[in-house]
């Protein structure tokens, strides 16, 4: 199991039941088996920045946020440095080369922070393509995302 799929389970563990400590969540990951430490789910719930609301039973539990986490592009320098096979540029273009499975969640981080002149990009399982506006900004852009 990749680590996008762990985190997709848990906000639909978090989303499914009332999850009020890190060893609910760590349980019901167990029961669906996925086999993980206490601190990986410790960095999980600060990754997905899960927060504490009031449950029906007037204790707290984690929620999955409304709005999507806001990232920074160190954020996902951060992220892309995890994953990174090769970065090449064509001109305007920059293919990003990750590890299988990391592709779309890696273009939606990009898609979501303010890169100047990134126009958008196109993913695979394992391949992003970043659209920028002209080669100066692509150029500019590669040495940000260089590992």
């Amino acid at each position: 199991m990749t680590k996008d799929e762990r985190l997709a389970r848990i906000r639909a563990i978090v989303s499914q039941y009332e999850i009020e400590t890190q060893e609910d969540l760590l349980r019901h990951l167990q029961e669906a088996g996925i086999v993980v430490t206490q601190a990986t789910v410790s960095r999980d719930i600060k990754e997905l920045q899960l927060t504490k609301t009031m449950g029906s039973h007037g204790r707290y539990k984690y929620a999955v946020p409304t709005a999507p986490p806001v990232h920074d592009l160190e954020t996902v320098r951060r992220r892309i440095r995890e994953v990174f096979v090769s970065l090449a540029r064509a001109e305007n273009l920059l293919v990003l080369k990750v590890l299988p499975g990391h592709g779309q969640s890696i273009a939606w981080l990009m898609d979501n922070v303010p890169v100047p002149g990134l126009l958008g990009t196109i993913a695979g399982d394992d391949t992003i393509l970043l659209i920028v506006q002209d080669r100066p900004r692509a150029e500019a852009l590669e040495e940000i995302l260089k590992v």
